[in-house]
């Protein structure tokens, strides 16, 4: 059996109770200034090592969490590291925001949610789905126009002379990247010169597969999916051509008593979970 453990909010109200004056002066005594500091460092150190120490299996907890597409593979790599550090359980669901915010207000039995943008999870809090003050962006996403073929995608270039039949997008109606995806046509002002090339997958994983098979010979993808897969050509999609992704999380009402959960989003602010979320390819702020 895996061994548990869980990190545990330092309590400074009990730590200062604990230092109460009086205390203060009934343990020092009339020791030396240099024995007092070193006496207030060991009961500090005591304190958060006693936070951090490392809960009974009984403890541990199991939570489901939402989580868009385009962030599986930083995701599922993130999760390895949380379950064997706490022995918590993380259940994984991916797709697309818009498709698990309709299955939130229907009460889908998700506790968190790693949307692909942020206007998604503060529609959660309004519609009193959603803990307000767990709000925070976990990563900022990039776009990039991608190709399995070699020395196709050689800039903008390709947009504006299309010789080819099919270039995929995300829904942009429920997927952030394929809303700037069509950001960036506009701004280009090529999109109703590709409008008829256009095919769109229910989410970003979807869009990836038509590329990646071959049915569309390029398509608007994230940095994520493509980071790591050598050869194809690729142009990645200078910022001011699309409003940032800005990929909000929050702890929703279901999750809310799930120590699990809480504990998740907790150690996605952290540097072990920013580093690998920097690893392919998003912004963290």
């Amino acid at each position: 059996m895996r061994a548990s453990s869980t990190y545990h909010a330092f309590d400074g109200t009990a730590y200062e109770r604990f230092l109460d004056r009086e205390i203060i002066m009934t343990l020092l005594g009339k020791r030396s200034l240099f024995a007092n500091i070193t006496f207030l460092q060991a009961v500090a150190t005591a304190c958060v090592t006693t936070a951090l120490a490392p809960a009974s299996p009984a403890d541990a907890a199991t939570c489901n969490i939402a989580i868009a597409a385009n962030f599986t593979q930083p995701a599922r790599e993130i999760t390895q590291i949380f379950e064997s550090k706490t022995g918590h359980n993380v259940m994984l669901s991916f797709g697309a925001t818009g498709q698990f915010y309709a299955q939130m207000t229907q009460a889908a039995p998700f506790d968190a949610f790693l949307s692909a943008d942020e206007s998604t999870p503060k529609r959660l809090v309004s519609d009193g789905l959603a803990v307000a003050d767990s709000l925070f962006t976990y990563a900022v996403g990039k776009l990039v126009l991608f190709s399995g073929q070699t020395g196709l995608v050689i800039g903008e270039q390709i947009l504006r002379d299309p010789k080819f039949t099919n270039i995929a997008i995300a829904n942009p109606r429920t997927a952030p990247y394929g809303a700037a995806a069509v950001e960036t046509m506009k701004a280009l002002g090529v999109y109703d010169a590709l409008s008829d090339k256009i095919v769109q997958g229910n989410d970003i994983a979807q869009t990836f597969q038509f590329v990646d098979t071959g049915n569309a010979e390029l398509g608007f993808v994230a940095l994520s999916q493509v980071i790591k897969r050598p050869g194809g050509s690729r142009w990645v999609v200078p910022a001011n051509l699309y409003r940032p992704i800005r990929q909000d999380a929050v702890l929703l009402r279901r999750g809310a008593g799930n120590a699990a959960a809480k504990a998740f989003l907790a150690f996605l602010k952290g540097p072990e979970a920013n580093a690998v979320i920097e690893k392919f390819g998003y912004a963290v702020k």
